[in-house]
């Protein structure tokens, strides 16, 4: 998509707390390198800090190390400085590119000593990888099947120390056996606003653009709670000001490319205001079922369900019932609506 064709670009996926590849490679450049560059989780960052100068202390490899959260809050980069601060590689992997043993066991037995294995997804590794990682995390050693049948043997096959970083949205959903061989577990959380900024300022330096104080702040409180949702919209941001503007990132710079996405005061984009929209207006504020609410956005219930509903659940704008989603007063005076009295028993 060109700068400047806003009508191309599909309004609902700037504030998507995911990324796909070409997004990634833009990130890359805007990535702390160290701990003491990473902005925001402070409880994380230190705990992480004290484990890894241990480590370094005592010359050997670190407790591995399991990160979780939503997406974007910056468990790849805590990573990427992990192996950083170790002075060490970074081998990159994921739990869906991991389908079979032997995918892993190649993985494992080409480790050097002291390497960083990060796991992305490790939730959605396959149940024998699983299995094999056990022993490797716990005994550093894989055992290598050779033959078939009955006539098939196992070769255990030593490897050298290293430390696996896994990253997962769902912590619920890892086995306790592999859960319990993470020496340590961070979970990371959302961002306050003042964070945010942190996070913008810096990254306007990287991007060699002018952000004003103003300007960072607006950008911070539509972002989410969310580094990577900010990052992405000082970049559509700095795309107006170049194309419409003077190239400075005033106030009014980021309200106008901000409204340009669709992105409202509160964070809200299309998709978001479409389902209050729906729950208030059509439904009387609820409660609605999943797929019928769905249909009447005209989106997948997945879609609804993964993307926009995690958010509004989390501001308080919806509430999930056992009979269905039903609009909390905030929702009815986000749209300029007066609040039903029949919504204070909603809950009763």
């Amino acid at each position: 998509m060109e700068v400047g064709e806003p009508d191309a670009f599909d309004a609902g996926s700037v504030v998507r707390p995911a990324a796909d590849e070409p997004e990634r490679a833009a990130e890359a450049a805007l990535r702390p390198r160290r701990l003491e560059e990473f902005v925001g989780q402070r409880v994380v960052r230190d705990q992480l800090s004290l484990v890894l100068e241990a480590a370094m202390a005592r010359g050997r490899a670190p407790d591995h190390v399991l990160l979780s959260g939503p997406p974007g809050l910056g468990k790849t980069t805590l990573a990427m400085i992990i192996a950083a601060e170790l002075g060490a590689s970074l081998r990159v992997t994921s739990g869906p590119a991991i389908q079979h043993a032997g995918d892993l066991a190649a993985v494992l037995s080409s480790l050097d000593e002291g390497e960083v294995l990060f796991i992305d997804e490790i939730h959605r590794l396959a149940r024998p990888a699983e299995e094999l990682l056990y022993v490797a995390m716990e005994d550093f050693r894989v055992d290598v099947v050779v033959g078939k049948g009955a006539g098939a043997s196992a070769i255990p096959l030593s490897l050298p120390p290293f430390t696996v970083v896994g990253a997962t949205t769902r912590a619920g959903l890892l086995p306790a056996p592999l859960r319990d061989r993470f020496g340590f577990t961070g979970h990371l959380d959302f961002y306050a606003d003042d964070e945010l900024e942190r996070v913008l300022v810096r990254s306007a330096g990287l991007l060699g653009v002018p952000l004003d104080a103003e300007a960072a702040a607006e950008i911070a409180s539509r972002s989410r709670g969310t580094p990577r949702i900010a990052n992405r919209l000082l970049r559509r941001v700095r795309d107006w000001a170049q194309v419409r503007g003077d190239g400075h990132l005033s106030l009014d710079a980021a309200r106008s490319a901000l409204a340009v996405y669709e992105v409202d005061e509160r964070g809200l984009d299309r998709l978001d205001r479409a389902v209050l929209d729906a729950l208030c207006r059509r439904f009387g504020g609820g409660p609605v079922g999943l797929t019928t609410l769905a249909v009447a956005v005209g989106e997948e219930p997945e879609t609804v369900e993964t993307v926009a509903e995690p958010f509004l659940v989390r501001e308080g704008l919806v509430g999930r019932t056992p009979r269905g989603r039903v609009a909390l007063p905030p929702a009815w005076e986000h749209l300029g609506l007066a609040v039903p009295v029949a919504s204070d028993t909603l809950f009763g």
